[in-house]
């Protein structure tokens, strides 16, 4: 028997701010987000989040249905990143996102080109020959973090674009690792740049 997740039915009297959700208040809320938002509407949650994104962004080619995009989606929502951008194909496997999409921002754009003018500084992230090693290079403030197709690697014309290559180190005997994983180290790395640490 698995244990009920989040909280069942708000006492009386409820609360009558905005925010919150008549039927989640009267069902109960059982979706996978903090405290504070419990029996919160979506809309007010992505309201309260654009309150305090943070500056990076996060893309992502997707030219053969990359299975990975929603570790990505998941993980970006968890650092808070400002938006993620796929490139490519629409279409992805939501799954891995955890229902996190709905939170996070997410924008669609054809090809790599249509990444510069975004108003961001492109750092793609792949080990490739001449990269700069992810853990000595300086991220920009208004990062745009930019990853390749798993097991390809990034296109030629993503690297055309970016300002920057960088690498994460690795000690073992694979020439690469999974793209999610890969993403989510490159944004703790900007987080622990740039970011106010909470309070435990």
């Amino acid at each position: 028997m698995t244990e009920d997740v989040g909280v069942g039915p708000h006492p009386d009297p409820w609360p009558d701010a905005p925010q919150f959700d008549p039927e989640l208040l009267r069902e109960g809320d059982r979706r996978n987000v903090i405290d504070r938002y419990r029996y919160w509407r979506v809309e007010a949650i992505v309201a309260d989040l654009d309150t305090r994104r943070h500056e990076f962004a996060i893309a992502i080619e997707n030219w053969r249905h990359d299975l990975n995009i929603g570790t990505v989606v998941r993980t970006a929502n968890a650092f808070q990143a400002n938006e993620v951008i796929i490139v490519g194909r629409r279409r992805w496997n939501r799954r891995g996102a955890m229902v996190t999409d709905r939170y996070q921002h997410i924008r669609y754009v054809p090809t790599a080109e249509d990444l510069a003018g975004l108003g961001y500084e492109i750092i793609a992230i792949d080990n490739l020959p001449g990269a700069v090693p992810l853990e000595t290079f300086e991220l920009p403030r208004n990062a745009l973090l930019l990853f390749g197709q798993e097991g390809t690697g990034l296109s030629a014309q993503a690297c055309e674009v970016a300002s920057a290559v960088c690498s994460i180190a690795q000690y073992g005997s694979t020439r690469s690792i999974n793209a999610g994983v890969a993403a989510g180290i490159a944004m703790h790395a900007w987080i622990r740049r740039h970011a106010v640490i909470p309070e435990p």
